[in-house]
């Protein structure tokens, strides 16, 4: 694991493009194309969440009230309402937490989603890396962290290594003085939610960060929430626009953490599990054609090494198979795509289209 410093000069384009993500792959021209790029659970919203969502446009004409939402999901974790805050996706407290905290150095533990960096350097933060290592397995090493970092930012599990990291690793990070923001956005698609911190009080600093647009398909609706002490709440709200959770939204909030979509999503995590096993499994058949796998692989997606990967990311793309390209991640280079957990019969599929692809040049696109 190793450090690196970065200012603001990178956003003029000589590093990583840290504002790329996934549904670039899907748009306009990538719109037909069987999407493995986007880590959205496939076939979401299901219908009874969708009825809900349906049933608050009623209320449209009044001022969002995000109180019973904001309650419902302070039961889900334990927690008083004081120590919860919802947003328009993960991706707003990202900002907030740049924009609110008074803090001198930041540290982002990469390879990680790139948007927490992106925050902080456009509220004008300079961000050092911690930059976690393939030979490692990209696991966490607390003691590469700089001591006098008091903003440090890990995903767990990480995207888009999928890795998870144990809990007592993560809490390693934790120093008085220092905010430890984890971006548990993949943690309900883990059986069980093991290693999860959401829901922790004995940990100084922590904020824990939740998305409710993976699991359940709400990627356009905007829904995530923070959870963290009251002082810290109460400062990330002051940053917050009035009413900056939607009511469909706020519905959505409400019905993802009953006891119904609970079990749901549990249930949805091991059939996950079972899809990445398969997934992993075909792959490791390509392992003498230079296709690894980063291993165990622990999210709703997998992070893979394949020469020339840009070359193999566009013969796809041919085939009909969007891919998320690697290069986009600090810590990662050219030759990393990263793949989707998808239903048994689309990986098969892929797979098919992967076997051509790395076979030679496609022909004629399959889709």
């Amino acid at each position: 694991m190793r450090t690196e410093e970065r200012d603001g000069r990178e956003r003029g384009g000589s590093g990583p493009d840290l504002r790329h993500h996934g549904d670039a792959e899907v748009r306009d021209d990538g719109s037909a194309l069987v999407d493995l790029a986007v880590n959205v659970r496939a076939d979401t919203p299901p219908v009874w969440l969708r009825e809900r969502i349906a049933a608050s446009l009623a209320g449209l004409a009044a001022y969002p009230d995000g109180r019973a939402a904001r309650a419902a999901v302070a039961a889900r974790h334990g927690l008083a309402v004081e120590q919860v805050l919802l947003t328009a996706g993960a991706a707003e407290a990202f900002v907030l937490l740049a924009r609110a905290l008074k803090v001198r150095r930041p540290v982002v533990v990469h390879p990680q989603f790139t948007e927490p960096e992106a925050a902080l350097r456009d509220a004008g933060h300079s961000v050092d890396r911690v930059l976690l290592r393939e030979e490692d397995g990209f696991r966490l090493d607390a003691t590469a962290v700089p001591e006098d970092a008091d903003l440090v930012v890990v995903g767990n599990p990480t995207n888009p290594t999928s890795v998870l990291h144990p809990a007592a690793a993560v809490v390693e990070l934790a120093r008085p003085g220092r905010t430890l923001v984890v971006d548990e956005a993949f943690m309900d698609a883990v059986p069980g939610e093991r290693e999860a911190l959401a829901g922790r009080t004995d940990v100084p600093g922590l904020v824990v960060l939740r998305s409710l647009t993976k699991t359940w398909g709400l990627a356009g609706l905007r829904i995530g929430y923070v959870l963290s002490c009251a002082e810290t709440i109460a400062e990330l709200a002051r940053a917050q626009p009035l009413w900056p959770v939607s009511t469909p939204a706020l519905a959505a909030a409400r019905a993802c953490v009953e006891p119904r979509a609970l079990a749901e999503a549990a249930h949805a995590a091991h059939r996950v599990a079972a899809d990445r096993a398969h997934l992993v499994a075909g792959l490791a058949a390509f392992g003498a054609r230079g296709v690894r796998v980063v291993e165990p692989a622990e999210g709703p997606f997998v992070l893979v090494r394949v020469p020339g990967a840009a070359g193999v990311r566009r013969r796809l793309r041919e085939l009909g198979y969007a891919v998320r390209r690697g290069d986009t991640f600090p810590g990662l280079g050219e030759d990393w795509l990263r793949l989707a957990v998808r239903d048994r019969a689309t990986t098969n599929a892929f797979l098919a289209a992967l076997d051509r692809t790395l076979s030679g040049p496609p022909t004629h696109p399959t889709h």
